[in-house]
């Protein structure tokens, strides 16, 4: 209750202030609060967010910039005098504004180039001519490096000078005269080292570096298997171009994540809010692939109507469908989440697949016979109960249930398992195999089995 009364006062006290008018009181307020806060009155009050930008020196403005909600930041660029823009985005990491710059139009793009200092220009087309999610997007050129001829005492007067805008100063990268990345090594084997001991002699040569032209996940499992804040980042000929620190990777796993769970759930990912988007944009994000999976359902009824003869024969076969089609959707889904999550861990490689095939195998039969147990007790139960319901040709019906389970079950494992693998070899996102459509998949081919199966065992008796 404190904390909300101290949010609340905040709050008015601004709103007291900006009313004012007195630019000089309005930035020594703003510059004196914490930048969380600053972007709390900003989401509270988003009709004075470009006041509050503008009112704020750069340094602080550019701090809280970066935290918002890239509507916001839209809005405020469009509304901020020229000027002002350029020393905010000349401010902006390269790697923060490269991003913001990725999400608008081209026009906007180019006109905002302009503004940035021809250094600035430079370093954020270079990133912006890598491909879409690639490393390339994420590094950032600030970084401390030496040479390995150079001295400790070199190295803290090369920290001194050009540490102050690196992102990552606990470690410093040795280059040669090319530019070749040769080595990173700790600042803590620097404090340690005699200030005349040459770079070299600290040198192992056991750097871990990410190719700029790789995709971002690859840097996640990269920082996964390295206890590391920072990873240098080269080029195909092992010229050192920049850094991906861990707070980039985090950010790009979120948006992994995100995006994943979108197309598991069907639906084309968006990077806005859900309660920002438009409605419109929100319903063509989503009809698409719910036209995909109708279509995909119809093929349901046809199966039913290829098996039309059977259904007349014995009605009693249709009052199991749901039962069938639900338990070979539910366990794809199961196996199509665990692979697709396996695979984003690294856990998993698509050179894994027969291993990935020989556990589902095992685990879809372990599953269906647990099913087919239940659903031959439940018959059998209900025939103890209501002898007329199921008729004299009960078990023969039980036994078509129970193996019709195994068989469901077994191909909704293998389908569930093997499709995020096969989409992985052939260069698509596995997360588009959803449950969705891994259970749409199961319902066709579920029933051809149940009816295959339903012949097999009653043929000359219900059918």
């Amino acid at each position: 209750m404190q904390l909300e009364e101290e949010e609340i006062s905040l709050s008015e006290q601004f709103q007291k202030i900006i009313l004012s008018e007195d630019k000089l009181q309005i930035k020594n307020f703003l510059d004196d609060q914490n930048i969380s806060d600053v972007v709390d009155l900003i989401y509270e009050h988003p009709e004075y967010q470009t006041q509050i930008i503008a009112n704020m020196s750069v340094h602080r403005a550019v701090n809280v910039f970066k935290l918002l909600e890239l509507s916001n930041q839209k809005d405020i660029i469009h509304e901020l005098p020229a000027s002002y823009i350029a020393s905010l985005l000349n401010e902006l990491p390269a790697d923060d504004r490269t991003d913001f710059l990725e999400e608008l139009p081209g026009n906007t793009v180019r006109d905002l180039i302009r503004l940035l200092e021809p250094n600035e220009r430079h370093i954020t087309l270079s990133l912006l001519g890598y491909p879409e999610n690639s490393i390339g997007r994420l590094m950032n050129p600030d970084y401390v490096y030496v040479y390995a001829h150079n001295t400790v005492q070199e190295v803290f007067d090369t920290i001194k000078k050009y540490g102050k805008n690196s992102e990552a100063i606990n470690v410093i990268y040795v280059i040669s005269r090319k530019g070749d990345l040769l080595d990173d090594i700790r600042i803590g084997e620097f404090l340690l080292s005699d200030p005349e001991t040459k770079v070299s002699e600290l040198m192992d040569e056991r750097v871990i570096s990410l190719n700029a032209f790789d995709d971002q996940e690859t840097a996640s499992e990269v920082f996964k298997m390295n206890n590391r804040v920072a990873l240098p980042v080269v080029n195909n000929n092992n010229k050192l171009l920049g850094i991906v620190t861990i707070d980039d990777i985090l950010w790009v796993a979120s948006e992994e994540f995100s995006e994943d769970m979108q197309k598991m759930a069907a639906i084309e990912s968006f990077e806005e809010p859900y309660l920002d988007i438009p409605l419109f944009r929100l319903f063509k994000k989503r009809v698409t692939w719910l036209v995909v999976l109708f279509l995909g359902e119809m093929l349901t009824a046809t199966a039913m109507a290829a098996f039309e003869d059977e259904i007349a024969r014995a009605v009693v076969l249709a009052l199991f469908i749901p039962l069938i089609i639900s338990s070979g959707g539910n366990s794809g889904s199961q196996a199509s989440t665990l692979i697709i999550q396996a695979m984003a861990l690294g856990e998993i490689t698509v050179k894994d697949w027969w291993q990935v095939m020989k556990r589902e195998i095992f685990s879809g039969l372990m599953l269906g016979s647990v099913l087919g147990v239940v659903g031959f007790l439940r018959i059998y139960f209900y025939h103890l109960i209501w002898p007329s319901l199921y008729g004299v040709h009960w078990f023969l019906l039980a036994t078509t249930i129970a193996t019709t389970l195994v068989g469901v079950v077994l191909w909704g494992t293998l389908s569930g398992s093997m499709l995020p693998l096969l989409l992985k070899k052939l260069g698509a996102d596995p997360a588009s195999s959803s449950a969705p459509f891994v259970a749409t998949l199961v319902d066709v081919t579920g029933l051809i089995i149940y009816f295959s199966v339903a012949f097999l065992f009653l043929n000359g008796t219900l059918l």
